[in-house]
């Protein structure tokens, strides 16, 4: 029986990693959140990972409310940064892999063509900078990792997706950016780029996105065709919509590593949303 410590089970990914496994006869999870395990903690972190002894640690703990990572950048920084930091050297030290999530945030988005794994990072806010910095860490401390880069993530949980379907029940119009580019991601499919890793030697960086890419107002257009709404897209410029946080004009990922290393390929955008919005 392998024994899996996932952190964060209770976010959008966390569940879609139990919900991949739930009829797995090998594996048993250790599910922890906030509640459970402060990752920030690394007496907390050890203590568990010496009692568990698990095969893999995967890390869906995160704080990414990019807004707030600039106001609050300490507890950004200890738990996007320290917190891997910690489950990094329990790795280490119980012999087990890592598996963690990042961002496509890491990147400067500026760029003109998809970002690979080899490219520089340059982060542009704090939740970047946070999250880069617990690439590193991982880097530094664990013996065996995945450090997976993922973007416009969907899934069981507060997302774009249900913000648009909601807004489409009182709105005859959204507005919504049109000037920001990425691949929205579904958990599903993520979830299963973690499962063609964890139980290979397969390590390293790795860009995890479904494949293509739209603007955020392509996005919810294509959301309400598929749920039937008639509610109209108006796009809008960064600029007009307002934020307190750089976002990345230009974050789409190539799934380089994955298509070259592993037979696993992403669904497009296009059909993960159609299969999610089918299963809601």
């Amino acid at each position: 029986m392998k024994k899996i410590i996932v952190t964060g089970c209770n976010g959008q990914l966390g569940r879609a990693v139990n919900e991949y496994y739930k009829n797995a006869p090998d594996i048993s999870f250790v599910n922890t959140d906030v509640g459970e395990l402060d990752i920030t903690d690394i007496d907390a972190v050890m203590k568990l990972a010496r009692e568990v002894k698990p095969y893999a640690i995967v890390n869906c703990a995160a704080f990414t409310a990019v807004d707030a990572c600039e106001t609050q950048y300490e507890k950004a920084f200890a738990i996007n940064a320290i917190g891997p930091r910690n489950l990094a050297i329990a790795a280490r030290e119980t012999g087990a892999k890592l598996m963690h999530i990042s961002t496509d945030y890491v990147f400067d988005g500026q760029g003109t063509r998809p970002y690979v794994e080899t490219d520089r990072p340059d982060p542009r806010s704090a939740y970047g900078s946070t999250k880069l910095a617990g690439e590193e860490f991982v880097r530094q401390f664990a013996d065996r990792f995945f450090i997976l880069r993922t973007a416009w993530l969907y899934g069981d949980g507060k997302n774009f997706a249900k913000t648009m379907l909601n807004l489409a029940q009182t709105h005859d119009t959204v507005r919504v950016v049109r000037d920001q580019f990425g691949s929205p991601t579904s958990t599903v499919e993520l979830t299963k780029a973690i499962a063609a890793l964890l139980f290979t030697e397969n390590y390293g960086i790795f860009h995890a996105t479904c494949e293509g890419s739209c603007s955020w107002a392509d996005f919810a257009a294509e959301i309400f065709r598929l749920a039937g709404k008639t509610t109209k897209v108006e796009g809008i410029t960064t600029e007009e919509y307002g934020s307190p946080t750089p976002r990345p004009a230009y974050s789409v990922l190539d799934n380089r590593m994955f298509r070259l290393t592993t037979d696993f390929t992403f669904a497009d955008w296009h059909d993960a949303i159609a299969v999610y919005l089918k299963n809601l």
